[in-house]
Parts: structure tokens; C-alpha cells; sequence
């Protein structure tokens, strides 16, 4: 039987806030094997019935199942729209119409918008980290037919309708290069409005908006006063229309929030509530008049997607008294979001909390790795009724929660951590024999899940918390698997599009807030932007959005941006080599000089390295997007860095002349290394690696690719040792050590519970998760087909080895599901695999030495293995290994 288990808009289900640029998917389900869609028929309505239909593509003979965008769809701002499709297969089956998706535009033309930005501050409230409330009256005379919102602010804010939040977002509406792009969210309050006096309102914060960000602590990067854009349109059901705005007439007041800085926390006075503000019959004649702010309304963009909420939450494990005589919650998982907490106590009564990471050796409360962020939320009851109080406009990084103040008793039960970070659909799953490897692997999605907080972070715990392009390359691939990264990224990387250089340089971090600003800086001052693996991820990122939802849109967004990176580093490259001004090379790695964050592999040869890469990339996004002439220069270009490369980085008996273990891993990686130097490179390599006794001492540029360079290269089983080792320095060392999420050094907290350093040691830090890509693409074996992106055409090719018992793997792509599943027993492997329907793969059999079971399928005998082709099903092969 032939089905349609999930429609998507712009990779979202049911999206609220889709801009011009739209397109549809589905996934297809059946029972039957070798399916493809032959064609399809899909209808857009303004009604869930369809009697309205405005668009009907007629039946279209195709196998096009995603990146659907409708010819000639003419849509309306604040609309909401309902589509449905009907698909025939090559067995021809059909569907029947699905049940309706829907999607609600935002505003369409910048002209649109008749809201202004308000602000209840004045521009004395600069150095403030003050909350305010905004409010508004408004009249509903009939009765409504639909009714939506759309709305931002500068700072942080909460939207409220008739004394109720509206929505579950949280840190709205995030952080991006504001006067260059900045993000709208939009709402559906058709059912939250009534006949006669309705009020919208909204709490704002200071955010990284206007707040306290940087190393430098700098505060007003954007602006100094915090602002609320809102606009509401109103359709009744005798179709006629009303739009309310922030304007001039609303009003505002100083809110409970005393103080809220990122990261320093919240101090919340319940004493300053005003009961009712945001309900009808509440009398604001006290309140002030709010000052409209000039802001340039064609920067703004609908947020369809990717938005930050409380994901879930987790109850303490214990409440404890360390040895300095310290209450502490233990919730027993690393993580990003704060404390709920319930509190009963006479008017004034304080209570006071303090989130950290880790205890140190004597099993104390240690603050030390939080730098100068205090992370503290402070509350004052109001009077003796039990109050629920959680932060709005800041997060913390912890595990553990010191309780300074508190009235009554402390019970686990009034306590709750709320994990918070962008919603983002899981997409992949992880088990094998090793438990260790599960914990690592749960450890990996939850540095995810403790730094993908609007942008992707570096840290969520001490004061820095920026999105360093670095960590965000690096582990994109790895993200691509966890979790649905399109509209996370995509929305970032027009972030790195806006704070390009006019040069085309990428800065460290994104939003840049360090360009200009960090000349005291002892690091920064020597420049802030335009490293190697850093800035590549202008090149790096939409390419691997490309590969994994197979959209060509991303490379066309992103493609000046990709292609002036590339020319940044043409223009100031010396020949070929790559070294311009600030270069973080192979940060912090293990054989680096004593009391050096630099690995010992030096600057030019990395920064060359990755100039090939992402010329290469760049020349093959140029013939994805049909750009002749540009993929003819930069595929010359490349070829020319590389040749380059090959001679400055390769002795004339084919040794490289930097004796590191990153050197070898990016000339492997990458392809740099002449053909006939390619064995003694990886005899180099894992010569290397003998000398350290098996283990890895690579930073963030080599670590990412080590077992790669090793399993592409004949040595999977050298790949298992590296990552099966459990003494320091390894993942799974960080595992015997108690973690639960990855560490930003190998030795973070050392075998005697002593710390790496104070300055720059978070226990967050997913840069080395990258790991999990290895662990699917690999392990695992799911691999994408570059020709066919998206997995149209998968690549099934598990390694057997490290010693497992089993792998049970699967990625949700957006074709469906694709799943690897294999055990050994006694040299037999059993493989289980499943091919979604509109697609193929071919299969590759690891070590097979003969097939005991086919399950029907063909195989043929390559030169060094045994492969398939499979239509979509599942299917089962048992086969020999020695």
C-alpha cells in the first residue's frame, strides 16, 4: 500500500511564517520494494476542504517528491494556505489526496509593514538590563474569521494576548546581525480573541541585543534601547479586515524583571507585578508613553522555523551538602536552558541559585571555568501564595545548582531543570554493543542540544556563548545527522553572508560582534577574521546543507558569499599559501608548546589545506548551479593550490615536512597528497600515531577527520582503536570520567578530578562530537551520494570492526527513513537495511568472504568488495568474513 506519511514547507511541518521563497515535500511509504514515484498532483487551497483552490499543478510525470516550488503562486501576506497531494507510483498504486498541510505566510513586501518599533526605555536606560512592559487595548467588534500576529523586538521579549503567552518560543526573536537581518515570528491567535476589549502586550529584555556580550564585556552592540515590533491583522467573517500596530498611542512600564543579562542571569522583584497588565480592565494611566525607534523594516524576515523553546525538562537526581557545607541540586546531565522552581514565602523573602558545570576534587562547588559570568537567578516573593518562577530572558550552561537562599524547605520536588534550544526535528539514531560508545554518543546530541540555542555556540556556561564559525564547520556534518540543520543553519549562514567583510573576509564568530571592538584583546587584537576552518564554513556549511536535503536553493542563497571567501583568499594569499593575519591553525592541540593554545602543525599548511578545500567545494556548488565559467576557474584554481601544496608541504622522498599527525590527516583528507606519495603518507600517519601509543594529540582541525584519513585509507581498524580508547586523551576518556555532554579539552578535569585551566574550559563543547559523523557515515555506513544529494541514491558500506556485537543506525532523511543494522556472531554478519521508497542505494559488504543469504539480491564483484544495487524496501543478507 502506498502512502504519504509527511508533507513539509521549506523542510518544516505546518509552518507559521513562510517568506516568498516556498517549496513542498513529502514522504512516501509502502510495502512493496524497488517503488518510485512516477507522478504527482498537488493542489494549494485557502480553505481545508479545498473548494477555494488556488493552485493545481495538473498531474505532473515526475520523480520530484521534495524542492517543489510552484510556478506562478501568487500569495497574500498573513494568510494561511492548506495543500495536499496525490501521488502515483511505478507499481500504479496512488495515494489518494493526503491530508491536508498547511502553512501562514508572513509579510510579503517590506512596504506592508505599518508597525513601528516602540520602546518603553529612553536612551538614560543604556547601561540597564532592566525588563519593561509594552501594552495596548484594542476593541474586536464582530466576530473573527482569522487573526494573526507577526512580531520582534530589539532585546528579548514574550508576547502576551488576554493575560496569556502567546506561543512556546523562548530568547524570541534570537540573535542575529540585526540591522542587517533580523528574524520575525508569527502567530495564529484566531482562537484567543473575544468580542469587545482584548490586550496585547509584551515583556522585553535587553538580550544580546543591547546587553553585555564579548570578552571585553562591552555592552550596545546594536542599539541602547530595547523595542517591540507588532502587528496584528484581523480578518471578520464578513471578510472585511482591520490591522493593528505598535505606534506612539501604546504604553509602557517597568517591569518585575530588575535585571537579565545573558550571562549573568536574572533577578526577578514578584513585589513590582502589576496584576492584570495584560488583561482588559486594567487601569494604565500611570504607565508612560513609549518612544517610537527608527529601524529599517527591510531587514526583516519570517521565521518559519528553528525557534527556541523549553525541549524538555528533567527532574533532579539528588539535593546534597558538599563539604564546604553548600546546598546543591544535582540533575545529573550537562545542559542549557535554567531552573524552574516553585516557592512559598512571606513578602521580601529571597530565594537565590547559582548554576555551574562540575565540583572539583574535594567535590565543592567549583565556579571558576564561568569566568566572569555569574549565572544566578535571584527571585522576591510578593506574599505567602506559591509562586512558579523560571527566567525570560537569559540561560545558563550547568549540571549542578548551588541554592543560597531559599525559605521553607528544599525538596526535589520544587525544583525542575528546563533543557531549552532551537526545535529541531531528530533525524538520527545511534546504538552499537559498546556502552561506553552510546554514552559518547548521547554526550555528542547533547553538546547539540546545550549549544544550538538560535545560533550555534561555542559554549553555553561562561562569558563568551558566540557563534565561533569554527565549532559550527566542524561539526555541521555530525549536526546534519542528529538532528533536521536546514533552517538552523540556513538562517545562520545568512548571518555570515551579512557580516562578510566588503572584502569578502568571514569573521571568527557570527554575529560578529568582535570586529572593532577587541584592539585590548591579546588574541583578537592580531585580527578577527579570515581563519582557516573558521571562516571556511561560509564554503563549508551550504555545501553540507546541499548534500543532505539535496537543495539546490541553499548554493544560490549562499553563493556570492561562498564565492567571495574564496577570493579573499586569492587576493591575499603569498603564491598559494594561506596565512593571513589571526590564524587559530590546530586549536589547542595536544602538541602544542607548554602554555599554547597553537598545535604544533604550522599555520601555512593548514590555511593552505583548506584554501584547496573549499576552492574545490566552491567550484563543484559552481557546477551544481550550472556556472560554466566559474567552475572551469576555481576547479583551475584548485588545481593549482593543490600542485602548490604538494610541493612546499612534500619532500622529494614523499615525507611531509611537518612530522604532525593533522598535517597528515588534512593532506589525506583533502587529497592533497601526489599519488605516489599516498602510501608512505599513510604510513607516516599511522607512524605517528604508534609514537603517542595509538591515542590522538590533534586539536579542532585534525580531530574531525582522524579516523577518516585511517578508514578511507585501508586502516579501519586502527580508526576502532583511536576511537575505542578510554584512557587520556580520547572520547571516551571524557566518558570514564563521568561526562555527559563533550568537553572543549581532552583533559578538561584530569584522572584526580583537578581542572585543565580555569580560563577556557568549558565541559559543553561540541566541536570534538564531529566524531558521530564517522560513527554514522562509517560505522554505521550511511553515506550520501554526491551525484544524487539528499539521499536520493544512498551509499549502504558499514565497517565491521572495533569489536561490536552489533550497530543499529538510521537517519530520517527527507525521503524517509534509511537504516543500517548489523551484529556478528561467530564471523557471520547479519545486515539489515531499508531503502525509503522514491529512492535506491547501492550496498557494499565489508570484508564479505561468502553470502549465506541474498534476500533476493543481486550481487556483483567489484576489485575489493562485493556490492548491490537496491531499490527501496528492506531487506536482510547474511554473509562470511574472515
Amino acid at each position: 500500500m502506498l502512502t504519504i506519511k509527511r508533507l513539509t514547507t521549506n523542510y518544516e511541518v505546518n509552518p507559521n511564517g513562510i517568506g516568498k521563497e516556498i517549496q513542498f515535500g513529502w514522504v512516501l511509504q509502502s510495502d512493496r520494494r524497488n517503488v518510485l514515484q512516477e507522478a504527482y498532483q498537488l493542489q494549494i487551497a485557502i480553505d481545508s476542504q479545498f473548494k477555494q483552490v488556488i493552485y493545481d499543478s495538473g498531474l505532473v510525470k515526475s520523480e520530484a517528491s521534495h524542492q517543489i516550488s510552484p510556478l506562478g503562486l501568487e500569495l497574500k501576506s498573513m494568510q494561511k494556505y492548506y495543500y495536499r497531494v496525490n501521488v502515483t507510483d511505478n507499481k500504479g498504486e496512488t495515494t489518494g489526496y493526503s491530508e491536508p498541510g498547511y502553512f501562514i505566510t508572513g509579510i510579503l513586501q517590506s512596504e506592508e509593514w505599518q508597525a513601528e518599533f516602540i520602546s518603553a526605555e529612553t536612551l538614560k536606560d543604556a547601561e540597564n538590563a532592566k525588563g519593561t512592559y509594552i501594552r495596548k487595548a484594542f476593541q474586536v467588534p464582530k466576530k473573527i474569521k482569522s487573526a494573526y500576529v507577526v512580531s520582534t523586538a530589539l532585546g528579548l521579549y514574550h508576547l502576551y494576548l488576554n493575560g496569556k503567552k502567546i506561543g512556546n518560543d523562548q530568547m524570541a526573536p534570537g540573535w542575529t546581525s540585526y540591522k542587517k537581518h533580523l528574524v520575525y515570528q508569527l502567530y495564529d491567535i484566531t482562537t484567543e480573541l473575544t468580542e469587545g476589549e482584548n490586550v496585547i502586550g509584551a515583556m522585553l529584555g535587553a538580550g544580546w541585543y543591547k546587553g553585555k556580550m564579548g570578552f571585553v564585556g562591552l555592552r550596545n552592540h546594536y542599539g541602547k534601547q530595547t523595542a517591540l515590533l507588532c502587528q496584528i491583522k484581523l480578518t471578520y467573517e464578513d471578510d472585511t479586515t482591520e490591522v493593528i500596530s505598535t505606534n506612539k498611542n501604546w504604553k509602557g512600564y517597568d517591569a518585575p524583571v530588575v535585571f537579565s543579562e545573558i550571562y549573568d542571569g536574572e533577578i526577578y522583584d514578584a513585589q513590582l507585578e502589576q496584576r492584570g497588565w495584560n488583561k482588559a480592565g486594567f487601569n494604565d494611566e500611570a504607565w508612560r508613553t513609549v518612544e517610537s525607534i527608527d529601524f529599517d523594516k527591510k531587514v526583516l524576515q519570517p521565521q518559519g522555523g528553528g525557534r527556541v523553546q523549553v525541549i524538555e525538562t528533567i527532574e533532579p537526581k539528588r539535593i546534597f551538602k558538599t563539604p564546604q557545607g553548600d546546598t546543591v541540586i544535582d540533575f545529573g546531565q550537562n545542559l542549557t536552558g535554567w531552573v524552574q522552581f516553585k516557592v512559598k514565602g512571606k513578602k521580601g523573602d529571597k530565594v537565590e541559585i547559582t548554576c555551574f558545570e562540575v565540583l572539583d576534587k574535594d567535590g565543592n562547588v567549583y565556579l571558576d571555568n564561568l569566568r566572569g559570568a555569574k549565572q544566578t537567578l535571584i527571585y522576591y516573593c510578593k506574599d505567602e501564595e506559591e509562586a512558579v518562577y523560571e527566567p525570560h530572558f537569559t540561560f545558563q550552561g550547568f549540571q549542578y545548582a548551588k541554592i543560597t537562599s531559599y525559605p521553607g524547605e528544599i525538596k526535589v520536588c520544587n525544583f525542575e531543570a528546563q533543557v531549552v534550544h532551537s526545535k529541531m526535528a531528530p533525524t538520527g539514531s545511534f546504538e552499537c554493543s559498546n556502552p561506553d560508545v552510546n554514552q559518547l554518543q548521547h554526550n555528542i546530541l547533547w553538546g547539540l542540544k546545550g549549544n544550538f540555542l538560535d545560533i550555534p555556540t561555542d559554549c553555553p556556561q561562561r562569558n563568551e556563548r558566540l557563534g565561533w564559525t569554527g565549532d559550527a564547520q566542524i561539526f555541521c556534518r555530525t549536526a546534519s545527522y542528529l538532528v533536521n540543520t536546514y533552517t538552523f543553519f540556513s538562517k545562520w549562514l545568512r548571518d555570515v553572508k551579512a557580516d562578510q567583510t566588503p572584502e569578502g573576509g568571514v569573521p571568527h564568530v557570527v554575529p560578529d560582534i568582535l570586529t572593532g571592538k577587541s584592539d585590548h584583546d591579546w588574541l583578537l587584537s592580531q585580527g578577527t577574521h579570515s581563519a582557516a576552518a573558521w571562516a571556511d564554513a561560509a564554503v563549508i556549511n551550504p555545501w553540507t546543507l546541499y548534500l543532505t536535503f539535496g537543495d539546490k536553493q541553499i548554493l544560490k542563497e549562499q553563493y556570492d558569499s561562498m564565492r567571495s571567501w574564496v577570493e579573499f583568499m586569492r587576493t591575499h594569499a603569498e603564491g598559494v599559501v594561506w596565512n593571513y593575519k589571526l590564524q587559530f591553525g590546530d586549536w589547542v592541540a595536544l602538541d602544542a608548546k607548554e602554555g599554547s593554545y597553537f598545535g604544533a602543525t604550522p599555520n601555512e599548511l593548514t590555511g593552505t589545506a583548506y584554501y584547496a578545500y573549499s576552492t574545490e567545494l566552491l567550484a563543484k556548488t559552481a557546477k551544481v548551479l550550472g556556472k560554466e565559467e566559474d567552475y572551469k576557474t576555481y576547479t583551475k584554481l584548485h588545481q593549482e593550490v593543490v600542485e602548490g601544496f604538494q610541493k612546499l608541504f612534500f619532500k622529494a622522498d614523499g615525507t611531509m615536512t611537518a612530522q604532525t599527525q593533522t598535517a597528515h590527516i588534512l593532506a589525506l583528507h583533502f587529497n592533497l597528497v601526489p599519488e605516489a606519495y599516498k602510501e608512505k603518507t599513510v604510513e607516516g600517519l599511522i607512524k605517528l600515531l604508534n609514537k603517542e601509543n595509538g591515542h590522538l594529540v590533534t586539536g579542532f582541525v585534525g580531530t574531525p577527520y582522524f579516523c577518516h584519513a585511517l578508514s578511507k585509507n585501508g586502516h579501519t581498524k586502527e580508526a576502532y582503536e583511536l576511537l575505542l580508547k578510554d584512557d587520556f586523551p580520547s572520547w571516551l576518556y571524557q566518558v570514564k570520567m563521568g561526562a555527559t555532554t563533550v568537553w572543549e579539552h581532552w583533559d578538561g578535569l584530569k584522572p584526580d578530578g583537578s581542572m585543565w585551566s580555569a580560563d577556557m574550559n568549558s565541559f559543553n563543547h561540541y566541536a570534538y562530537g564531529a566524531i558521530g559523523e564517522w560513527l554514522y557515515r562509517v560505522v554505521a555506513g550511511l553515506e550520501i551520494d554526491e551525484e544524487k544529494p539528499g539521499y536520493k541514491h544512498t551509499i549502504i558500506a558499514p565497517h565491521i570492526g572495533g569489536d561490536l556485537d552489533y550497530v543499529k543506525a538510521s537517519y530520517d532523511s527527507i525521503y524517509g527513513k534509511v537504516t543500517s543494522n548489523w551484529e556478528v556472531k561467530d564471523n557471520k554478519v547479519s545486515l539489515e537495511v531499508t531503502v525509503p521508497a522514491n529512492t535506491t542505494a547501492t550496498l557494499y559488504l565489508d570484508q564479505a568472504k561468502q553470502i549465506v543469504e541474498t534476500d533476493g539480491i543481486t550481487f556483483n564483484q567489484g576489485e575489493t568488495c562485493t556490492y548491490a544495487t537496491l531499490g527501496s524496501g528492506s531487506y536482510r543478507v547474511v554473509y562470511e568474513i574472515n
